[in-house]
């Protein structure tokens, strides 16, 4: 009887699962509108008790996106100053919506990597998961290992696509 081989394990590919770099902890958003005179207007001074007297502990730990609701002008300073409340005890904050939070977090996750662990090696991509991967991840990954790898290749070890093959 002829042995089975598996192709696919004796094939040198090596893995890379993105969720493994997903974003940890809650995404909110902090609305600089309710804090604004008439929710439209900004005034230093009932600005900055607002800010003085605000529960900052229900952010702790969390990602954080500060933005503006309502179409109007905030000096550039106030979001320096819910930065400076907002920073001490959130995971992460930064200017933007949720989903501008998610995915910074996301390429901050990402470009934590030792890329020298991969040099020289066939790296697969994993294309499918539970959790929703940003196409900026994808783009990411591949930024970052495209200098260092033999190839690269999106999907499953059984069934790839090419992306990059180093020629040299």
């Amino acid at each position: 009887m002829d042995e089975i081989i598996n192709k696919v394990a004796q094939s040198g590919l090596e893995t890379i699962d993105l969720e493994q770099f997903y974003p940890q902890g809650e995404i909110v958003v902090f609305d600089l509108k309710p804090f604004l005179f008439m929710e439209m207007i900004l005034k230093e001074k009932d600005f900055r008790t607002a800010l003085q007297s605000h529960d900052w502990e229900q952010y702790r730990q969390k990602n954080v996106g500060i933005i503006c609701s309502v179409d109007t002008v905030i000096p550039l300073w106030a979001y320096m100053l819910v930065m400076s409340y907002l920073q001490p005890v959130a995971a992460y904050v930064a200017a933007g919506d949720a989903e501008f939070i998610y995915k910074t977090v996301y390429l901050r996750n990402i470009g934590q990597l030792d890329t020298s662990a991969y040099v020289d090696k066939r790296i697969v991509i994993k294309g499918c998961g539970d959790k929703r991967v940003s196409e900026v991840a994808y783009a990411e990954i591949t930024r970052l290992l495209r200098p260092v790898v033999k190839s690269l290749m999106y999907g499953e070890p059984c069934s790839t696509v090419p992306i990059y093959k180093n020629k040299g």
